[in-house]
C-alpha cells in the first residue's frame, strides 16, 4: 500500500468565520464599502454599488425585481440577513429551496441567496432552460470546503485497499457538500441526506451494507449514529491529511461508521456551559440544538433538529415560552421578531452570523438583478452534465427514503426531528 502524505490545510472559509462576530444587540445594515472592512474575501463589483446606502439599495432592488416579474424567482436561505430575506419569494433550508426551484419551470432565472453548494444543487435539479445565479461567488461553505473531492477519492481508494473490492461501505454525503461529492455517492451506490432524514438514510445504508462513510460533517454523522444505536467504539474519524485517515487497518476493519473530519463553523461554537447558563437564568427554558452541534451539546439539549424543525418548533410553542437556540444568529433573531409573545434567544452571547451566508449583501443582489434586466447573466452556477447526472442519482435515492415523521422527542430519543 502506498502511504500518502499530505500537508494539512484549513479552508479560507473556516479562517474567515469570525469576521462578522460582534456583541451588539443587532447586526446593523451597512453599505458594502463599510462591510469590506471586515477583511474577508469579497467578489469585486462596481464601486457605485458598494457606496449605496441600505435605503438606496432597497429602492433599486425593488424596481429591478418588478421589471423582471415572473422571469426570476429569488430564494433565501434561513441564515440570510433580513435585508435579503425581505426580497425572497421563498425561504427555507437548502434542499427545500432547491426542490422549489425545480418545480418552478416558468422562471427563467433562479437567484439563490445562499452558498455555493446550494446553487449547485438547484442547478442539478432545475430545468435545462433555467439559469441559477449566486449573487456573490465568495459565498462558500467551510464545511463543504473541508471535503475536497481528491481527498475523498483517496479515502475511497484506501478503504478498498484495506477492506477489498467488496468492502461493504456505503457513502452518505450531507447536503452541505459539493456536487462532485454527491456524484461520487451516486456512482458508488450511495445517497445524499439532510439533517432531517439522516437517520432514515443510515437505516437504508445499513440494510444493504455493514459500513457507512459519512461526509463531511462528523458531528451530524456521530449524532445520527448514536441515535441509531451504534456504539462510539464502532466509529472512527477520517483525517484526510494522515495516512489511512489517522487509523490503523484493524480500526478500519472494525468500524461500522467512518466519519469525515469536517464540521460547521457556526454550530461548533455552542457548548454545554452555555446550556447550563441558560437554564440557570431561565429555569423553564427549552433548549433547541441543531444536529451539527457536538454530541455533548445535542445530548444536553431538550430537542434537536433541522432549521425547518427549529422554525416550526418556535412558531408552534405556547405563548410565554422561553426558548434558547443553538443555530445561526440571523435565523434566531428573525424567529424572535416573528414570535414577540415568546422569549427566543441564542445560546451564544457573541453574535456570529455564518460569514459566507452573510456575504450575500444587498449590493450583490442589486447588481445581478440589474444585469438580468440588461440581458447580462453574471455569476451563473453550472454543473457539468456528467457530475449533475451522478448527483441526481444520489439525490433521487434520498427522495425514495422515507423521512421520519415530525415529532418532538427528547434529544436522547432514537430518532431525528423532521420538519
Amino acid at each position: 500500500m502506498v502511504v500518502k502524505m499530505k500537508t494539512p490545510t484549513i479552508p479560507i472559509t473556516e479562517i474567515e468565520q469570525s469576521a462578522f462576530c460582534q456583541t451588539d444587540d443587532e447586526l446593523k445594515a451597512k453599505s458594502l464599502e463599510e462591510e469590506f472592512d471586515a477583511g474577508v474575501r469579497w467578489q469585486k463589483l462596481p464601486v457605485s454599488y458598494m457606496r449605496m446606502s441600505p435605503e438606496e439599495l432597497d429602492d433599486r432592488i425593488t424596481e429591478a425585481r418588478a421589471k423582471l416579474g415572473s422571469r426570476v424567482v429569488i430564494l433565501g436561505h434561513h441564515y440570510q440577513r433580513d435585508e435579503i430575506i425581505k426580497f425572497a419569494d421563498y425561504r427555507g433550508d437548502s434542499f427545500k429551496l432547491s426542490l422549489l426551484a425545480a418545480s418552478m419551470k416558468d422562471s427563467e432565472f433562479i437567484l439563490f441567496c445562499g452558498v455555493h453548494f446550494m446553487a449547485e444543487t438547484a442547478d442539478i435539479l432545475s430545468a435545462p432552460h433555467q439559469k441559477v445565479v449566486l449573487p456573490n461567488l465568495t459565498a462558500g461553505c467551510s464545511m463543504a470546503d473541508m471535503a475536497r473531492i481528491d481527498d475523498v477519492l483517496d479515502c475511497w481508494d484506501d478503504l478498498r485497499d484495506v477492506l477489498g473490492e467488496d468492502h461493504g461501505v456505503t457513502p452518505i454525503t450531507y447536503m452541505n457538500s459539493t456536487a462532485a461529492i454527491k456524484a461520487l455517492c451516486g456512482r458508488n451506490d450511495g445517497i445524499v441526506c439532510t439533517s432531517s432524514n439522516a437517520a432514515a438514510t443510515f437505516k437504508w445504508a445499513y440494510e444493504k451494507g455493514e459500513r457507512v462513510l459519512f461526509i463531511p460533517d462528523q458531528h451530524l454523522g456521530r449524532n445520527t449514529g448514536v441515535k441509531m444505536g451504534i456504539d462510539l467504539e464502532e466509529m472512527i474519524v477520517w483525517n484526510p491529511f494522515k495516512p489511512l485517515g489517522g487509523n490503523t487497518e484493524d480500526e478500519i476493519r472494525n468500524a461500522r461508521l467512518i466519519l469525515w473530519q469536517g464540521h460547521c463553523s457556526v454550530h461548533t461554537r455552542f457548548t454545554v456551559d452555555q446550556i447550563e447558563q441558560a437554564r440557570e437564568k431561565f429555569p423553564k427554558v427549552q433548549v433547541l440544538a441543531h444536529p451539527e452541534c457536538t454530541m455533548e451539546v445535542v445530548q444536553a439539549a431538550d430537542y434537536n433538529g433541522s432549521t425547518e424543525f427549529i422554525k416550526n418548533f418556535v412558531s408552534e410553542a405556547a405563548p410565554g415560552s422561553v426558548i434558547a437556540v443553538g443555530t445561526e444568529i440571523s435565523m434566531i433573531k428573525r424567529l424572535a421578531a416573528e414570535n414577540p409573545d415568546k422569549t427566543v434567544f441564542c445560546l451564544d452571547s457573541v453574535v456570529c452570523p455564518c460569514s459566507t451566508m452573510y456575504r450575500i449583501h444587498p449590493a450583490y443582489l442589486s447588481w445581478v438583478l440589474d444585469g438580468l434586466n440588461e440581458g447580462v447573466v453574471v455569476n451563473q452556477i453550472s454543473v457539468d452534465e456528467e457530475t449533475a447526472e451522478q448527483s441526481r442519482v444520489a439525490l433521487d435515492r434520498m427522495l425514495t427514503v422515507e423521512s421520519p415523521t415530525r415529532t418532538q422527542a427528547k434529544a436522547k430519543s432514537p430518532s431525528l426531528h423532521q420538519a
